[in-house]
Formats: structure tokens, C-alpha cells, sequence
């Protein structure tokens, strides 16, 4: 049976050597690890009667699993490798992890649980792109010692505007543990309110949606694979779903009844409304009892203040009481308010960084950020004074400029999206890949986006995010001094081949290779 399986796996990697622009164990590593060196020695060979042993984890538990399955898939029922696998207590940083293949073993230990996932996901990777010694039933020497650069590596989607089913949301989840993400964000309130509320069914009253049920599959499913998901509830902007269902939680202006049905930012929930307030309370507290991460993201991001509070007769009473000449003063009200629900459930809010313009010239945050809220730069051209305000106000900063980070943005011009395209600007790989990293201790990583606007399915969000989300993993894990954009393009053609494999779609980033 080994022997069938190795004649299957050589005629696989004749193809895929045809392909690649180098091989070897480093042929498909996404992201780079820290640290690689290959000593000259004789390989470890595959029997069909492998030992592994493990240390402070027992015989049972799922790792060992995942590494069996991951000898099945590259060796073939049965076969696999001498091995010694399990936690190290001297080891510093949560995924710090240490991965040695000599001629007579592989040894992968690991400071926690996660960080052991994090290295069998790279000894998954050297398997696949050492084609030719894997299918001769051998695993090259290697020594790999690595830890992420950053701790939050995070992607987000958009079932808001595009439902997407939970199956498909796990798929997503599995392709994203593979490059060492350990985020995914939930835009789930919007056009759309994606997440049923306890005590408000009509939020979600004939919709699609995520029930608790949903919800706690997906936290488990995504903690089995040691990923965290953030769920975001967008206010107080981006709030039509709500306003459809509650239109008096709009404020009262002239043109009320238009910007009601208005879809995306040109709504919000009014400042000067208790009963807004009354409602997004039980809506942070269902939210934050059905989530594990100690995160809620509330957005806080495109409100239309001059079209909504600054029209509006109880907003302008309450900027008249207040004593405030501005009425994006109130944000610093509504979300005062806010921030304590959070903070009583036990939680940390996210909100996008808006600064006191949305081109330069900016000065200023829009609002008053505390200290304890993560914030997100995001409009294309304003990183820079966000790196420079978080860190002078103490916030804590997760990178995901549009120019680098936006992967619902068109790949070259003429690609997709199709539809529901307002003239978004082109966001090439190699764009992707330039994105820099702060070494600020502020700055706690990195967050590739995908707006669903345009992104009506699991595979058009696949196709849209990779391989530029190969990058961002790469810029949120590899060491700046690691990181090099030859040698990423050196590694996709086997990375690639491996998606394929598991039929991920994604687009062929043609115009990265000399032709």
C-alpha cells in the first residue's frame, strides 16, 4: 500500500515541479518562519510501524490527531515518521515553537497547545513543498525555531451584505489556520442584522441569519483550531437594518423617511435617543455572552454626523445642554454610554480610528478614544497620523490600511468585483505585501478585510482574498528582516499548488512573474 502511494505521490510531484520556481522544504512556506536553517545529513525515512510520543499532552488528545492526519495525507494510511511531540515549559511566547527533523526523528515542541498547532501547520507546509522527498518517503533535515512578530494576525468578513452559511464559514476558518491567522472578525450588523438577539426576533425576522446555536458551533469550531472570532455590531453608523425595523431610533430631521431607506452610512441611530441606548444594551450583552473573545468591535466608523445629528432637533438640544459647538461632540457621549455596557460584560471594545478628516489634513481623533479601546486605521492615506495618535493616547492599534489591507478591492484593474463597484482603487499582491509593520508596542498586528458589498459567495471571498492574504500573514508573523518579496514569490507557486489541492478558489497573481 506505501509503495502504491509513493508512485501516486512522485507522478503529483513531477507536476508540480514543473510549476514551482524552487524546491525544497522551504518551497511552500506561508508565512516564513523566523528562523530556518537545513543541516547536511542523512533524511528521516517513513515506516510503516512510526512511534510518537508526546510530553505533558495525553495520548488522546487532538494535536496528535491533527499530526496523524497529516501523515495520512502525505504518506498514506498507516505510514509516518518517528516522532516526539509536546509542550515545553522553558519556552517563552504563547506560540513560540521549535520544529527539528534529523535522520533518526522528528521533534516539534511548542510553549503552549496553540503554538504546537502553529508548527504542525509548518511541517504540513514543508511535506507538501518538498514534493519530491515526501513522495520518496523521506522528510529532509531541518532545524525551525519561530514565533509571530505580531500577536493578532486577523481577517474579517461580511456575512452582513452577503449571508454566508456556517459550513462556509468554517472552510474559511480552516484555510485561514493554515498561514497562521488567529482572528476572524464577523461584520455581522449593517444592510442586514446577521445575529439573532435575545429578546428581539425582529431583528433578524425573516433573514438569514446565525442563531446562538450558530454562533456557539462557530466559537468551538474556531477555538478547536485555536482562532478567536470577533464579532462586530457596527454603530452608529451603518445601522439601516435597525432603523428598518425601528425607524424611530433615527433621528428626527426633514428628510427622515429618505434616509431611512437609504442603504450603508447615510444613517445612524440618534444621540439623543434613550431608547437607542435601551436596545443596543441587550444587543452587547446577547452579543458578548454568545462570544468567547474577550473583544466586541463597534465600529464607529462613516457616520454621517452632518447629515444625521447635526439636522436633528433632540441631537442639537443635547449639544445645546452639553455646551458643544460640534455635534461629532456627541460621539464622545453616545459612546461613553457604550464602552460601559462593554466594559460590564467583561469586555474590551474595537472601534475603526476616524480622525477629524477623512483626507490629510487630519489633526485629531473624531472622538475622544480611551484608552482601553483597540483601534483600526483604515482609510487609505491616514495610517500614518493613526500610528502617530494611538501611540501619544495609549491605544492599542491593529493595522489594516485600505492601500494594503482592503482585500474586497479589485486585485489588478479590470478584476473582479463586477457589481456593486463604486470605483474601488486596484490593490495589487505585491501592494499587499508592502504593507509596514510599526514596531511601535502599540501596534498588535494585522487585518486584511473583505467588505462584503460585492462578495456574494464563500468562493468569490476565497478568490478575492488570496494569495494577497498570504501576504498580510507573512507581514503580520515573519520578522521584517525575514521578509522579502522575492523569496514570497519564490514560495506562491507551491503554496498555490496547495490550494488547489483542497479547492480553494483564488486568483492566479499572473502579472507577480516575469513573463
Amino acid at each position: 500500500m506505501f509503495r502504491k502511494i509513493i508512485t501516486i505521490s512522485l507522478a503529483v510531484a513531477a507536476g508540480i515541479a514543473v510549476h514551482a520556481r524552487e524546491l525544497g522544504p522551504t518551497s511552500a512556506l506561508m508565512p516564513m518562519p523566523a528562523s530556518v536553517v537545513m543541516p547536511s545529513g542523512k533524511a528521516l525515512s517513513v515506516s510503516d510501524a512510526a512511534i510518537v510520543r508526546s510530553t505533558l499532552l495525553p495520548s488522546d488528545h487532538r494535536l496528535l490527531s491533527v499530526y496523524g492526519e497529516i501523515m495520512t495525507r502525505h504518506f498514506g494510511d498507516g505510514a509516518g515518521v518517528d516522532a516526539c511531540i509536546g509542550i515545553d515549559t522553558t519556552m517563552t511566547g504563547n506560540e513560540h515553537y521549535r520544529l527539528e527533523v534529523d535522520s533518526a526523528s522528528l521533534r516539534l515542541c511548542g510553549a503552549s497547545e496553540e503554538a504546537l498547532f502553529r508548527g504542525l501547520q509548518t511541517l504540513d507546509q514543508l511535506l507538501w513543498g518538498d514534493a519530491v522527498m515526501t513522495a520518496g518517503g523521506q522528510v529532509s533535515p531541518i532545524i525551525i525555531d519561530d514565533a509571530p512578530a505580531y500577536p493578532r494576525r486577523a481577517l474579517m468578513l461580511d456575512p452582513a451584505r452577503h449571508f454566508l452559511p456556517v459550513d462556509d464559514v468554517k472552510r474559511f476558518i480552516d484555510v485561514m489556520a493554515s498561514y497562521k491567522y488567529n482572528v476572524l472578525q464577523l461584520h455581522l450588523t449593517d444592510d442586514e442584522w446577521r445575529v439573532a438577539v435575545e429578546g428581539h426576533p425582529e431583528l433578524t425576522d425573516g433573514t438569514d441569519h446565525y442563531t446562538a446555536s450558530d454562533i456557539a458551533d462557530l466559537v468551538d469550531y474556531a477555538a478547536q483550531r485555536y482562532i478567536e472570532i470577533v464579532p462586530e455590531a457596527d454603530i452608529p453608523g451603518h445601522t439601516s437594518a435597525v432603523l428598518t425595523v425601528h425607524p424611530g431610533l433615527g433621528c428626527h430631521i426633514a428628510d427622515s423617511a429618505a434616509l431611512a431607506s437609504a442603504p450603508g452610512n447615510g444613517v445612524m441611530v440618534c444621540a439623543a435617543n434613550d431608547s437607542v441606548y435601551a436596545l443596543y444594551d441587550d444587543v452587547i450583552r446577547s452579543i458578548a455572552s454568545m462570544f468567547t473573545s474577550p473583544y466586541i468591535h463597534l465600529g464607529g466608523d462613516e457616520a454621517a454626523i452632518e447629515r444625521n445629528w447635526a439636522l436633528c432637533a433632540d441631537c442639537r438640544r443635547m449639544m445645546s445642554e452639553r455646551g458643544y459647538t460640534d455635534a461629532a461632540q456627541l460621539m464622545n457621549d453616545f459612546f461613553g454610554r457604550m464602552l460601559a455596557t462593554v466594559r460590564s460584560c467583561g469586555k474590551k471594545a474595537i472601534l475603526w480610528c476616524e480622525l477629524d478628516n477623512i483626507y490629510m489634513p487630519a489633526e485629531k481623533y473624531l472622538m475622544e478614544y480611551p484608552a482601553d479601546v483597540t483601534l483600526v486605521t483604515w482609510r487609505n492615506g491616514l495610517t500614518p497620523k493613526c500610528i502617530e495618535l494611538a501611540a501619544a493616547h495609549g491605544n492599542p492599534l491593529l493595522m489594516a490600511p485600505g492601500e494594503h489591507a482592503y482585500l474586497d478591492y479589485p486585485q489588478m484593474r479590470g478584476d473582479l468585483p463586477e457589481h456593486n463597484n463604486w470605483g474601488m482603487p486596484v490593490t495589487t499582491l505585491r501592494q499587499a505585501y508592502a504593507i509596514e509593520m510599526p514596531s511601535a508596542a502599540n501596534v498588535t498586528g494585522v487585518m486584511g478585510t473583505l467588505w462584503g458589498e460585492a462578495i456574494n459567495d464563500i468562493n468569490r471571498a476565497f478568490y478575492m482574498a488570496y494569495p494577497r492574504a498570504m501576504a498580510l500573514a507573512e507581514a503580520g508573523w515573519t520578522p521584517e528582516s525575514r521578509r522579502s518579496w522575492d523569496s514570497f514569490r519564490r514560495r506562491l507557486p507551491g503554496a498555490l499548488g496547495r490550494l488547489m489541492e483542497r479547492g480553494v478558489s483564488f486568483r492566479v497573481p499572473f502579472e507577480s512573474f516575469d513573463r
